[in-house]
């Protein structure tokens, strides 16, 4: 009797075990009711449990996002050195869709110059687009195309100022023309500087290491929500091809930008009436001042055209020089330092047209402040 009791057991609980196994619908279904991972959804997607968490996600962000991305294809007229005609000229890009009235964002440099604009939409749909404003000193320009509203699939705006290095994003464009193609990165640095068009310096730039291409320009860069953090606008490369140092710019530098494109076709910035210096260790000195405008206004001195006439025997000679001499040394905008050019156009351009700024000057060894009334410009 003991010496049957352990193969009773045994077989008492593998018939248990067949019976539940019938139950549940054979001998698969275990593996299937005990996965941790979420079952397909209802929607006929494949199922989810084929995909990792972090796939997921990445999923996620292209379905919310795709149908925003819109392909840019331009042309433009450039001079044929040869037979002295215009030969045609194609461009391409990427942009994002902004609102419900047909807005597109992109590059400045995406669109500078183009004579003809079309924008291809995720289903295939392609529409002229006309410029309704741009900025060069930022890189961005905003286009409008007259598409049915159940086209338009607004892209969500994040914030830049809550980024961090490390943080994963997403950008979605149409590198060599193949279109809303997603390449996935990360936050490589931020607060990088890049020259705009203008010659200005643009600031608080993002860099990734998500693949950029040519074709990418213009497109959104986005967190892990699908929002945009961004918009993908130059490359660090020797060949002009992916390097792995791309570069963004902030989708709060766009917010600040955009409305003004939207209602004046142009950025209206303060502006100062400084128009050259020369940077010096103790800070810079004011060469030219634009005539009649706010500095020279308030009293600030730049270089002198001096014209001297001089008579040497029965010849007199007018001769032009410049004295540098009673050029003011502009050192500080409102109480902060200030170092250079770039440093004096970012104090300027946070303030407004017709607010006073302090601006504190060297002159004759001494300190001066004189207060400047803003006025308007580019």
């Amino acid at each position: 009797m003991k010496n049957c009791l352990l193969p009773c057991l045994i077989s008492a609980l593998f018939a248990a075990t067949l019976a539940v196994l019938f139950v549940r619908g054979g001998t698969d279904s275990p593996a299937v009711a005990d996965d941790p991972r979420p079952a397909a959804s209802a929607g006929g997607v494949a199922a989810q449990t084929e995909f990792t968490a972090e796939e997921r996600i990445n999923i996620s962000v292209y379905e919310q996002v795709n149908r925003s991305v819109v392909h840019i294809t331009t042309q433009s007229a450039r001079p044929d050195a040869m037979f002295f005609l215009e030969a045609p000229s194609l461009g391409s890009g990427s942009g994002s869709i902004l609102d419900a009235q047909g807005h597109i964002l992109t590059n400045y440099h995406v669109v500078e110059g183009a004579r003809e604009i079309r924008v291809l939409l995720y289903n295939g749909q392609a529409f002229s687009a006309g410029v309704v404003g741009q900025d060069p000193a930022n890189d961005i320009a905003v286009l409008r195309i007259d598409a049915p509203l159940e086209m338009l699939h607004p892209v969500v705006q994040g914030d830049s100022s809550r980024l961090r290095v490390g943080q994963k994003i997403y950008a979605i464009g149409n590198p060599f023309g193949l279109e809303r193609t997603l390449t996935v990165g990360i936050i490589s640095s931020l607060n990088r500087t890049l020259p705009s068009r203008s010659r200005r310096t643009m600031k608080s730039i993002i860099q990734i290491d998500a693949a950029l291409n040519r074709g990418n320009s213009g497109g959104p860069l986005l967190d892990s929500r699908g929002r945009l953090i961004g918009m993908n606008t130059a490359i660090a490369s020797s060949t002009g091809e992916n390097t792995g140092v791309g570069f963004a710019i902030p989708v709060n530098t766009i917010k600040r930008v955009v409305p003004q494109l939207l209602q004046n076709g142009r950025v209206i910035r303060a502006d100062l009436g400084i128009t050259r210096v020369y940077q010096t260790d103790q800070g810079l000195v004011i060469a030219t001042l634009s005539p009649g405008g706010p500095a020279e206004r308030a009293g600030l001195q730049g270089f002198r055209v001096v014209r001297q006439t001089n008579r040497r025997g029965p010849f007199v000679q007018e001769e032009i020089y410049i004295d540098h001499s009673q050029a003011d040394l502009l050192v500080a905008l409102d109480g902060q330092r200030i170092k250079s050019a770039d440093d004096l156009l970012e104090v300027v351009e946070h303030k407004q047209p017709g607010e006073t700024i302090k601006v504190t000057v060297v002159r004759d060894g001494r300190q001066v402040e004189v207060p400047v009334v803003l006025g308007a410009g580019e």
